[in-house]
């Protein structure tokens, strides 16, 4: 009678599943593409990873922020970042 009702516990694998729900799952590389874009504003070059499982950009170089840095009037390159030493 010892199969009857007994308690199994899950195999280390699957332990970590089940302790997490499916939307907080971490994208693995091969969730992940790469898209290369022109910026019709700014003509940059710009690179986007995304989940394929959900569409979201998960990462984007250059940043959002930076593209609209470089539309401002007063921009004057090196402002992002001083490389001089």
């Amino acid at each position: 009678m010892a199969g009857q009702g007994a308690f199994q516990l899950p195999t280390p694998g699957r332990a970590a599943e089940v302790a997490r729900p499916a939307e907080a799952k971490t994208p693995q590389a091969a969730d992940l593409r790469l898209v290369i874009e022109e910026d019709e504003a700014s003509g940059a070059i710009v690179y986007k990873t995304l989940d394929r499982r959900t569409g979201e950009v998960v990462r984007q170089l250059p940043r959002e922020e930076v593209l609209r840095l470089k539309d401002q009037p007063t921009y004057e390159p090196g402002e992002i970042a001083d490389t001089r030493s």
